[in-house]
């Protein structure tokens, strides 16, 4: 097995387990939020790699919000960026990002091909940024804030950035899948439809597998020889 599928929680992992063959990748729920998703994350690279099975690729998956307008409920969203919108500092002035504080960088680029291959094998995904925070949000005005500052957000989760920390530490391919549950803004649990959004996940999953009837999906597959 060489690609690992990193979700936050085992209902996510159950999901995509759901629509992929047994055995075929490794899905492993690896923690909420960005710290638990980085350390999760390289803690299985590691181990992967003192085994001498190392993992080729890696792809942090699950459910988010989506913005308004740009990412409607039930969703399917590739990310071409994954970016940690809450990394930086407070100012008089507004937000100041991680990058323009010259400390690092808050974006991590989706690797080209395995973007390529998701985007051949779900023609119907939305692709754009997916921001990670680590507050979700919950009022309109930091809705419209968040969308104000990245116009290329489509959704918002709490784990892509620091998986794919944790994936360019070791040198390896990622990309961010989400699939939308609920509206990003005001708290409202009455319009959350999470059960459809991991079914969502399992459908996405399914269409990456690869199949004797449907030769032009494996692209995903090809990504790391599997």
């Amino acid at each position: 097995m060489t690609l690992l599928v990193a979700t936050a929680v085992e209902a996510e992992a159950d999901a995509i387990r759901a629509g992929l063959p047994t055995g075929a990748v490794t899905v492993a729920a690896v923690g909420v939020g960005s710290a638990a998703a980085a350390a999760g994350t390289a803690r299985l690279l590691a181990l992967a790699e003192a085994r001498g099975h190392p993992y080729r690729g890696v792809i942090s998956a699950g459910i988010g919000g989506g913005f308004a307008g740009r990412a409607p409920v039930g969703a399917t969203v590739l990310g071409a960026r994954s970016i940690a919108a809450d990394l930086g500092a407070d100012s008089p002035d507004g937000f100041i990002p991680l990058d323009v504080l010259g400390f690092g960088s808050a974006t991590a680029a989706a690797d080209a091909d395995l973007l390529a291959a998701l985007r051949a094998a779900l023609p119907h995904a939305i692709v754009g940024d997916i921001l990670t925070v680590n507050t979700v949000t919950g009022t309109a005005p930091g809705a419209e804030a968040l969308a104000g500052r990245h116009p290329a957000a489509l959704a918002e989760a709490m784990e892509g950035y620091g998986v794919a920390v944790a994936a360019v530490a070791g040198r390896l391919p990622f990309v961010e899948l989400r699939t939308i549950s609920n509206p990003i803004g005001p708290r409202d649990r009455a319009s959350w439809r999470i059960p459809e959004a991991l079914s969502a996940l399992t459908k996405a999953a399914a269409a990456t597998a690869p199949s004797p009837s449907s030769p032009s999906i494996k692209g995903i597959w090809s990504c790391f020889d599997l």
